[in-house]
């Protein structure tokens, strides 16, 4: 899994939550701090590259900045 941590406005969370959650099977997106608004999106590798259209067309319509994470790679148990 690749994950991206992006830092918005609180406001926007759920609402960027439920466009990811539409995309079942291609990410998972979970809240990693709702005081400072950063989420975690996990994505599988084989999706990245559309999913990466899929964010860069939700970075026009809300205030969305990606920030590092502690590791790019994920492994789920």
């Amino acid at each position: 899994m690749v994950r991206k941590w992006f830092k918005l406005k609180t406001s926007d969370i759920k609402l960027v939550q439920f466009i990811l959650d539409g995309y079942e099977g291609l990410v998972t997106v979970s809240t990693i701090d709702p005081k400072d608004a950063i989420i975690q999106v996990l994505i599988i590798p084989e999706f990245l590259e559309d999913v990466e259209g899929i964010l860069d067309y939700l970075k026009g319509r809300f205030m969305i900045k990606e920030i590092p994470s502690d590791n790019h790679r994920v492994i789920l148990c």
